[in-house]
C-alpha cells in the first residue's frame, strides 16, 4: 500500500491550482489556458469542495473573499468571467454542486453526456417534465427561451410568468436546475434591473451546437471515467465517497470508474493518507 503525507498532496495541489505567485495567472490568455489545462474548476473556491478555482489561480495564493473586496483578484476574476461569456472562451454556469463552474469546451461534452439531454432540445425537456425531473417553473423558463431566444434575467422572469416577488425563489431555483442540467447558460450581461447588471440566458445547444454532437459519441461510463481521471489529476488525492458527493454520482458508479482507471494505470487505489479509512485514490505522476 502506497503512503502519502498531507504535505505531499498539498504541495502538488499548490502547483496544479497555481497557488504560487510565480505561477499565478496575469492575462486573459493564461486564464483560458488554465481552464483548458484543468478541464473544469470553480470560479471561486468553495468551502469543503475540493477543486481548483480561477480566483486562486489569479491570486497566486489563498485569499479569502469578502463583500467589499477590492484589488486585481476580484477585478480579473469577475471581469474576465463577464467578458468571457459572449466570447465563448469556455462554458460558465452553475454546474458542479450548483456552484459557478468553468469547463473547457473540449471537456464539456463529458458532462453533457451525463445529462438527460439526448439531442432534440426542442422536445426532450417535455419527457423530463412528464416524469417529474423538471419542475413546472423550469419548464416555463425553458419555454420562454425556446420561444423568444436569448433573454436577460429581468425579461426572462416576465416571459416565464414568474415576475412577482413570491416567485423569485422559484425562478432562481428553476434557473439553477436548468444550468445543472446543461439546458441553459449565461451568455452575456445586460444593464437592467435594480443593480443594472443581469445575466442574459440562452439554451445551451443553440449557443454551443457542437457540444451535443460530440457528447453523443461518449457513453456514460466513459464520461464518468474521464471526469474522475481529470479530477484526480487536479486534486491529486481523494476518496470514492468524496468524489461521489462532489459529482452527485452513486458510490457504485464512482468506484467502478476508479477501478477502471486503476486497471489502465491512471491511478492507484488503497493509498493511505493520514489514516483515512475509505477507499483511497491517488493520481499517477
Amino acid at each position: 500500500m502506497k503512503t502519502l503525507t498531507k504535505h505531499d498532496v498539498l504541495e502538488r495541489r499548490e502547483a496544479r491550482y497555481r497557488r504560487r505567485m510565480n505561477l499565478r495567472i496575469t492575462t486573459q490568455e493564461q486564464a483560458v489556458e488554465f481552464v483548458n489545462d484543468v478541464g473544469f474548476s470553480f470560479l471561486f473556491p468553495i468551502q469543503k469542495l475540493e477543486l481548483p478555482s480561477l480566483w486562486d489561480a489569479i491570486a497566486g495564493r489563498v485569499v479569502k473573499t469578502y463583500p467589499q473586496h477590492k484589488g486585481y483578484e476580484i477585478e480579473r476574476t469577475w471581469g474576465w468571467k463577464d467578458e468571457s461569456l459572449a466570447k465563448k472562451w469556455w462554458y460558465y454556469g452553475k454546474l458542479i454542486r450548483d456552484k459557478a463552474t468553468l469547463v473547457s469546451l473540449d471537456f464539456l461534452p463529458n458532462f453533457y453526456a451525463l445529462s438527460e439531454n439526448f439531442g432534440d432540445y426542442e422536445h426532450d425537456y417535455l419527457e423530463e417534465y412528464k416524469t417529474g425531473q423538471l419542475t413546472s417553473e423550469a419548464r416555463q423558463v425553458y419555454e420562454a427561451l425556446l420561444k423568444n431566444g436569448a433573454l436577460d434575467a429581468v425579461r426572462l422572469r416576465r416571459e416565464a410568468h414568474l415576475s412577482t416577488d413570491a416567485n423569485k425563489g422559484r425562478f432562481d431555483k428553476a434557473l439553477t436546475d436548468l444550468q445543472t442540467g446543461l439546458k441553459v447558460l449565461p451568455v452575456g450581461i445586460a444593464p437592467v434591473g435594480a443593480w443594472r447588471y443581469a445575466f442574459i440566458y440562452e439554451i445551451l445547444p443553440r449557443w454551443f451546437p457542437q457540444i451535443p454532437v460530440r457528447a453523443q459519441r461518449i457513453g456514460r461510463v466513459e464520461a464518468r471515467r474521464r471526469i474522475l481521471d481529470r479530477y484526480l489529476r487536479n486534486v491529486i488525492f481523494s476518496t470514492v465517497p468524496i468524489a461521489a458527493r462532489l459529482f452527485r454520482w452513486s458510490t457504485t458508479e464512482t468506484q467502478q470508474a476508479a477501478v477502471t482507471l486503476a486497471a489502465d494505470e491512471r491511478l492507484e487505489l488503497n493509498v493511505k493518507v493520514s489514516g483515512i479509512k475509505d477507499l483511497q485514490m491517488v493520481t499517477q505522476g
